[in-house]
């Protein structure tokens, strides 16, 4: 955070490039907590050739990490094999934007298990809609979530400041794992969300007079607090708008 500020100030008085700074968004994410299921029926009327696509999808949760699956129970040509990847391409672009908060879903399968099709008017694309209609249709019945990084944090910080820091990791929703001493210094392990270690670099220094220092890896993704997905949804649409 501080290398980057130093940088963008250096830019600005060596070659007049004004950089405007802003905090990186969080890479939330969104998924299903039960199965769920729906038709997605495509038809469009004109006065020549029409479009017309029909499928039953089934979406089932997967084990955090699993990412997207797709399956095809189809049996004796409800839909015809040629259409069944146009099926999994349309719900491949449309789970890219998320029913809460329009953030990507992951770690779902769906399956697609009976359709319909029209001997002329069916085609590719008519499928891909038909795709997105029941992504559309069923996730809001799969009781959604979402999905924030979790951080594994190292903190290393003078014994006389263990207390506010530790004070402020519970602020920030983390979950101390350990606590230990070395080279004179006070070491704290813990779990925090990626959202609440924003400009965490400036708030540490405050705190340690500049004594402390910290590292980050990524953990894994956990459940948003219910109570903050309002916000969150909000902010989104925020910068879709801006």
């Amino acid at each position: 955070e501080s290398h980057v500020q130093i940088a963008a100030r250096r830019l600005a008085s060596k070659f007049g490039v004004v950089i405007d700074l802003d905090i990186p968004k969080i890479p939330y994410r969104e998924t299903i907590s039960r199965t769920t299921s729906a038709q997605g029926r495509h038809k469009k009327q004109t006065g020549g050739r029409g479009q017309f696509g029909d499928v039953y999808c089934r979406f089932e949760p997967l084990p955090r990490g699993t990412g997207f699956e797709f399956e095809s129970e189809v049996f004796g040509g409800s839909v015809p094999r040629q259409y069944i990847p146009a099926v999994q391409k349309g719900i491949r672009e449309i789970m890219a934007s998320g029913v809460i908060a329009g953030y990507p879903t992951v770690d779902f399968r769906c399956v697609l298990y009976d359709g319909s099709y029209h001997s002329v008017d069916s085609s590719e694309i008519s499928f891909r809609l038909a795709a997105h209609i029941a992504f559309r249709s069923a996730i809001p019945d799969g009781e959604p979530v979402v999905l924030e990084p979790i951080m594994d944090v190292t903190i290393t910080v003078p014994d006389d400041a263990m207390g506010d820091i530790l004070g402020d990791l519970n602020t920030r929703r983390g979950r101390i794992s350990g606590m230990e001493q070395a080279h004179g210094n006070g070491v704290i392990t813990a779990q925090v969300p990626l959202a609440e270690m924003q400009r965490y670099s400036t708030d540490l220094r405050s705190m340690t007079q500049g004594r402390g220092y910290y590292t980050m890896t990524f953990s894994r993704y956990d459940i948003v607090p219910a109570h903050l997905v309002e916000t969150i949804a909000a902010e989104a649409k925020a910068r879709r708008n801006r």
